[in-house]
């Protein structure tokens, strides 16, 4: 199952590729200020889809252009969750930081998870139980302790003017308390890059399973720790999380501002 994944998410970042930095307007599609959804995601999502129909015909696939705009149900059994293009905007931009995600979970649970990055040619890849790699390099979470030595990442929900957790505060909280915060603009990616001990930690607000049902695989499979903001399990469907290395994760996740509904 891991080898199908990683080979459809390669060939999924060859179909990005070909039109990375080849864009006309015409092929980008607006959904609100800052959402945007492009030729290229609506491309390798079809190629993803094809593809592991052919494999796994029994598997039903939870995708993010495939259900834009309808009600996001958690599926029973094993179910692919896929996002053909995280960090749209950095695509559109030219910006080389975006990713192809695609996670098994299993009644909610992750199974498997690659996060493939094309335009950097970095493939992560692996599951709970079966380790975390890099290539064919196994890599694992940092050994950071405290959160005052940590780097940790974030994000912004696109209408984060319109919601009661902007994450605004978040930030002006860790900033005092971190090493330092970055902004991938692809949660696929931060994810990846704390299962690898690049970073130390990530949160956000607003997100969809497709956007962490990958990442969040290999977190767990590389020795860290995922939850939602509440130390519980709802993150996959419940649209926040926190991604750590383990050691720093309670402070982390306790030092972020109460959730607000919306």
């Amino acid at each position: 199952m891991i080898d199908i994944a990683r080979t459809v998410a390669q060939e999924a970042g060859t179909v990005l590729m070909e039109r990375f930095g080849r864009l006309s307007g015409a092929e980008i599609e607006r959904h609100g200020r800052r959402d945007v959804t492009t030729a290229a995601d609506q491309a390798a999502e079809q190629h993803i889809l094809r593809r592991l129909r052919e494999a796994r015909p029994d598997i039903p696939i939870l995708g993010e252009e495939s259900v834009r705009g309808t009600d996001v149900r958690a599926p029973e059994g094993l179910c692919w969750i896929v996002d053909p293009l995280d960090g749209t905007v950095n695509f559109v931009q030219g910006i080389p930081l975006f990713a192809v995600s695609i996670g098994l979970v299993e009644d909610g649970k992750p199974l498997l998870g690659v996060v493939h990055v094309p335009a950097l040619d970095q493939t992560f890849w692996g599951g709970p139980g079966s380790g975390c790699f890099e290539g064919e390099r196994p890599v694992s979470v940092s050994a950071t302790p405290m959160l005052q030595d940590a780097v940790v990442a974030t994000g912004f929900a696109y209408r984060r003017d319109e919601t009661a957790d902007n994450n605004v505060e978040n930030v002006q909280r860790m900033i005092m308390r971190t090493r330092g915060i970055r902004r991938m603009g692809a949660a696929a990616l931060d994810l990846a890059y704390v299962a690898s001990g690049r970073l130390d930690g990530f949160w956000e607000l607003h997100l969809e399973p497709w956007d962490v049902a990958a990442g969040a695989a290999l977190i767990r499979a590389a020795g860290g720790v995922v939850t939602d903001q509440d130390g519980g399990e709802d993150w996959l469907f419940g649209r926040h999380i926190v991604a750590t290395n383990g050691m720093l994760h309670n402070e982390l996740r306790t030092a972020l501002v109460p959730r607000q509904e919306a």
